[in-house]
């Protein structure tokens, strides 16, 4: 599927009617889970835990890897700010057989971006590097001791590209969802003139449909359903230099450009946006956005939680040495 030329202009924000209000609280991480090299891609919350996972980098001799941290533990911390947070790793099976299948397809994989847990199944989607031509979807199932991947199941998910036929720098699919019997990709930029989300049919077992998406600025890296057809999602956006200034919108575009740059120089921004599956298209609006503290930290992973979300980086904070940083929004009363 083709996609349009990168639209440049003209789109203005809907109006949020009621903002939501969140207290920003910092939860402590042990010594291996706070590790900024596991580069924690994704959340999710399943059987009484939230689970981490790791993006996996193979290619830096990374383990294939999650973990799981059981919500009474965090409840306790936030509660007391001394409590040691117990965990478990479960190692991910099979992932090196699934990368040596994109390999022979001659795609280089990358990571591990996003997760999603049904009743029936664990879902991944790969980002593979720039000038690969594919994405794709992985499916196991979570066990008590370990996720095992079915490495009968690799699903195609091309990537969309400009109007010249290129790639959108370091860009893959960064959030999954599930919509009735669907599972639904989410590609991480979404600025085309263009845009759709992937449906795939059956819990990905059918073919891919695209949903239209009302252009969103800057970088989606993760969504979290709150109910409805409604989900939460992250919408980021690096200052960088070089090949990241794809994600930097033009000053004609008022609205959005005055969110990222101030006098001139680009500045780091990050909020959360509601959107919304409804019939065949997807829809958004701005939620909520990260006090300034927070906005230079590199987040990927999102899960809602008793009204609020629990957010987590991959490995990026304002300062050196990097960490694992996991952070509740708590809603206010």
């Amino acid at each position: 599927m083709k996609y349009l030329a990168m639209l440049l202009c003209g789109l203005s924000l809907p109006a949020l009617a009621q903002p939501r209000q969140f207290d920003v609280r910092k939860l402590a991480l042990p010594k291996e889970l706070a590790y900024y090299d596991n580069q924690f891609s994704g959340l999710a919350i399943a059987q009484g835990k939230l689970i981490l996972l790791s993006e996996s980098r193979l290619q830096d001799q990374a383990e294939a890897k999650l973990y799981t941290v059981a919500l009474a533990d965090l409840d306790r911390q936030l509660a007391d700010s001394t409590y040691v947070l117990p965990y478990q790793k479960l190692p991910l099976n099979n992932l090196a057989r699934m990368r040596a299948k994109m390999t022979a397809l001659g795609q280089r994989y990358e990571g591990l971006e996003a997760l999603l847990l049904t009743k029936d199944a664990a879902y991944f989607s790969v980002e593979t590097t720039t000038p690969s031509a594919n994405c794709y979807l992985l499916k196991g199932r979570l066990g008590a001791a370990a996720v095992e991947l079915d490495t009968t199941f690799l699903l195609t998910l091309p990537k969309p590209v400009a109007a010249d036929g290129s790639h959108i720098y370091n860009a893959g699919f960064e959030a999954l969802a599930s919509a009735d019997d669907h599972v639904v990709a989410f590609f991480e930029y979404n600025f085309f003139s263009q845009n759709y989300a992937y449906q795939v049919a059956g819990r990905g077992l059918g073919k891919l449909r695209a949903l239209p998406f009302r252009a969103l600025p800057f970088r989606l890296t993760d969504l979290t359903a709150t109910g409805g057809h409604h989900y939460t999602g992250i919408d980021y956006f690096f200052k960088g230099e070089g090949d990241d200034t794809v994600y930097r919108l033009p000053d004609t575009d008022v609205p959005n450009h005055k969110l990222i740059a101030e006098n001139g120089v680009f500045k780091n921004y990050c909020r959360l946006v509601d959107i919304e599956l409804k019939g065949n298209a997807v829809s958004w609006q701005p939620l909520w956005e990260f006090p300034v503290a927070y906005r230079s930290y590199n987040w990927e992973g999102l899960a809602a939680y008793k009204g609020g979300y629990f957010v987590i980086n991959d490995k990026y904070t304002p300062a050196r040495p990097y960490q694992t940083t996991l952070l509740y929004l708590r809603p206010r009363k």
